[in-house]
């Protein structure tokens, strides 16, 4: 992963039904090729006890184009003994100028999910 210092583009999961963070919750940032339309994976990690995965990608790696991030919820309440409905949760977001800083929170329940872009 790249250093947490230098990265453009955050996430902090927050697990809203036990009012604690989303901790050791592996994801994954991907990139689309815009010409082949496949998702190419850029890194992979493992939120930390504070629910953030810092590192995520560099700023010389981190170009305009569409990006997803995927969390593995379905994994992470199975590690709590919980059930969930989505096994996964992706969100979609286009960079349209990676000079600036993005936040991506998620919060979820084992029956809800919501996000939003911060700086």
């Amino acid at each position: 992963m790249a250093a947490a210092e230098s990265s453009p583009l955050t996430t902090h999961v927050l697990n809203t039904s036990d009012g604690v963070p989303g901790a050791k919750m592996a994801l994954s940032l991907h990139r689309l090729d815009s010409k082949l339309m496949i998702w190419t994976m850029i890194t992979v990690g493992t939120t930390n006890e504070d629910g953030r995965c810092p590192g995520l990608i560099s700023q010389e790696t981190f170009i305009p184009g569409m990006y997803k991030l995927r969390f593995e919820t379905g994994l992470y309440w199975e590690g709590l003994g919980k059930t969930s409905f989505y096994p996964y949760v992706e969100i979609v977001f286009t960079i349209h100028n990676p000079t600036q800083k993005f936040h991506l929170p998620l919060l979820i329940s084992p029956f809800s999910y919501s996000t939003y872009r911060g700086n």
